[in-house]
Parts: C-alpha cells; sequence; structure tokens
C-alpha cells in the first residue's frame, strides 16, 4: 500500500473526502515527526511506538577499495509494533 492508496482507504473508512484524508494523514506525519525531532517518543497503544535511538560512530569498509571509512554518529527513527499489530499478523 502506498500513501495514496492509504488516503483512499482513510476517505471511504472515516467518510471523509480525500482532500480531508491528506491532510489528516499530512498532520499526522508532522506531528511524528516534530516529535522525535524534540527527541520524544509516539505511543499509539494496540498499533506501536515510533522512537528515535542514537547509533555510536563507527568504523566501515568501502566495498569498491576495501578502505577503512568513519561512519559518523548518527540519530535513526524506530518503530516497535504493538501488541494488537503483532497480534492482527499472526
Amino acid at each position: 500500500m502506498n500513501k495514496a492508496e492509504l488516503i483512499e482507504h482513510i476517505a471511504l473508512q472515516a467518510d471523509i473526502s480525500k482532500a480531508s484524508a491528506t491532510r489528516a494523514l499530512e498532520a499526522m506525519i508532522e506531528g511524528v515527526k516534530a516529535s522525535l525531532k524534540k527527541g520524544d517518543s509516539v505511543s499509539v497503544v494496540g498499533f506501536g511506538t515510533f522512537a528515535v535511538t542514537k547509533r555510536a560512530a563507527r568504523t566501515g569498509r568501502n566495498p569498491r577499495t576495501g578502505n577503512e571509512i568513519k561512519i559518523k554518529a548518527a540519530k535513526v527513527p524506530k518503530f516497535r509494533p504493538g501488541k494488537g499489530l503483532r497480534d492482527a499478523l499472526n
């Protein structure tokens, strides 16, 4: 399912226009981004939790040349599915 299909699904399930569904989805995505950027996590009960974790700096290897390269530390988004989502899949 891509974003357009998700918007169509939201519009049908909530009985709203596609424009309203698009605004709702965009608002949700922006809200998650803003919270993660501040370092907070976002929990949706029954669905899952979005959080930010820190990945330490490390030494890697260039696959083409074999030379060692330094990879900077980074903040990466993580998603941990909730019980409701896991149960729905199994």
